[in-house]
């Protein structure tokens, strides 16, 4: 099977999971004690090589123990647990997209499996091999943590999302009943309530992000062995894991697995560097390879969902992609950096300020935009109605734009017989594709020209261009009919550029695409 990223628990990404628990045998090392009278001495007859002064110079380096560490955030560490019932319409949503490698398993053996739900009437939902009950309840576990005394407590969206009841126990073996304030699916996310006590341990977001190569402590509740500590270090940043558009994933080394979601990952100071939430792994176990929510956006969302119960963020209303370098160099742009405009909602903020699409999108309020995934953070981080200024990069030339954001919808999405690309003039480049006017194509609309054929060696199709995707413009000029697609390629090749900016749409949406000049 491919190795996958999954989330550690209740998610729908799938995860392979172990047929059977590896017992791992502690080995000790057998060594000998050196019992020098002098510096270098050896009892083999030979100079050792560590001298007394090398010796206390490593042991000064050599990291303490974590202690002290433990003792002071572990108690802030919860186990989750909670009941769903399958019966309950929403709830039927959880084993879509789930599958296992027994072929005739049923999709509760596989549920059960996968993510350690346990059924009331047994591992098969049924008894003695007969047919399941109609009426199912399904268990699973997962971490949090408290982050303040009354009781606010921080988990995965994944972990209590269509929960019947949620409840919680403490490191000490003290079980309460939780509640859901709000959830937020996007950065997967959750805000739980004990309520009934004013004293409950807790612990803090870290101010700053933490370094790779920063020591990192996790805490939760693997397996349902609540209160198990590992550590490890911060092995990467900025990672997007096709979680969603606000991935920005902090990596750890330090072994999380299947219920460690929602807890905690410590600095070395006690602070909340990150909310442990997938995993890497082609086993369904920890293989080292575990990711985390950063604190930062972790605070503001739990910020959101205390005072509203649900996050709203700022909506500018555009479709956008990374600049590649084909795309660079096709534009004229010295660095493959910003975001590209595919298409301006209709209605949207971008719109309504003239954004085109085209327009490449460098900076936000004075901050340079990397690529499409950083503006997307940018622009959520910031409220309705905010004001804010978009440098943008059009025809050669950067202009700055005022627009006030909008509010992010839950959901919204652009919609969207043959002719031969004929005898082209001596020089023109051939993109391997037949068209024809989109107008006359029936349901291509009126706009741009229809792809009726992809010859499969051609630069197009090793773009990712298809039968049936419509051409709106070629090098930022619309094009109607198969003449005007020719000029903009002869052009395009005559001002030297190595590729092609293709704007093409199909029935899902409207993206740019880079096409080599062959």
């Amino acid at each position: 099977m491919n190795d996958r990223v999954n989330s550690d628990t209740t998610t729908s990404r799938k995860i392979l999971r172990p047929r059977r628990l590896a017992l791992l045998g502690t080995v000790a090392a057998l060594g000998v004690a050196v019992l020098a009278a002098s510096p270098g001495y050896s009892p083999f007859g030979m100079t050792s090589l560590v001298t007394p002064a090398h010796a206390a110079e490593t042991a000064a380096s050599t990291p303490p123990g974590f202690g002290d560490l433990v003792a002071k955030v572990k108690p802030a560490v919860i186990s989750v647990r909670v009941k769903i019932d399958r019966d309950n319409d929403k709830s039927a949503m959880l084993q879509q997209n789930r599958m296992d490698s027994d072929e005739d398993s049923s999709p509760l053996d596989q549920f059960s499996r996968e993510f350690g739900f346990r059924f009331p009437e047994g591992r098969n939902g049924g008894m003695n091999g007969m047919p399941r009950q109609r009426h199912q309840v399904i268990t699973g576990e997962g971490s949090g943590f408290f982050i303040s005394p009354d009781g606010y407590a921080v988990t995965n969206n994944h972990v209590v999302d269509h929960a019947e009841s949620v409840q919680v126990t403490m490191d000490d073996g003290t079980t309460y009943t939780a509640k859901v304030v709000g959830t937020d699916p996007k950065t997967d996310l959750a805000l739980i309530k004990v309520d009934g006590k004013k004293d409950f341990p807790f612990v803090k977001f870290a101010e700053q992000k933490p370094r790779i190569g920063d020591w990192v402590v996790a805490v939760g509740n693997p397996f349902g062995l609540g209160g198990t500590v590992t550590a490890g270090i911060v092995s990467a940043s900025g990672r997007d894991i096709g979680n969603g558009p606000y991935d920005d994933f902090i990596q750890i080394d330090a072994p999380i697995n299947k219920g460690n979601s929602g807890g905690p990952a410590f600095d070395m100071n006690g602070n909340v560097i990150g909310v442990n939430t997938a995993i890497f792994s082609p086993s369904g176990g920890s293989v080292g390879i575990g990711f985390d929510i950063p604190a930062t956006t972790a605070k503001l969302v739990v910020a959101q969902l205390k005072d509203k119960g649900a996050v709203i963020r700022g909506w500018l209303g555009v479709q956008v992609q990374p600049v590649t370098a084909e795309i660079a160099d096709s534009l004229g742009l010295k660095e493959a950096r910003g975001a590209i405009v595919d298409n301006p909602q209709d209605g949207s903020p971008a719109a309504k300020a003239g954004i085109a699409a085209g327009d490449v999108i460098t900076a936000v309020n004075g901050t340079a935009i990397k690529d499409s995934r950083d503006l997307a953070r940018t622009i959520a981080t910031l409220a309705p109605g905010t004001s804010v200024k978009l440098d943008v990069y059009r025809n050669g030339t950067s202009k700055t734009m005022t627009l006030a954001l909008g509010e992010l919808p839950n959901e919204k999405q652009a919609q969207g017989g043959k002719a031969d690309e004929g005898k082209a003039q001596p020089g023109t480049p051939r993109l391997g594709l037949s068209l024809a006017p989109a107008a006359e194509v029936q349901g291509a609309g009126q706009k741009g020209v229809v792809v009726t054929e992809v010859d499969p060696q051609g630069p197009a199709a090793q773009r990712g261009i298809q039968t049936g995707d419509v051409i709106l413009n070629v090098g930022g000029k619309a094009v109607a009919n198969v003449g005007e697609v020719r000029a903009e390629l002869a052009q395009a090749k005559s001002s030297g550029k190595n590729s092609v900016l293709l704007q093409v749409k199909n029935a899902e949406a409207t993206r740019f695409v880079a096409v080599p000049l062959a």
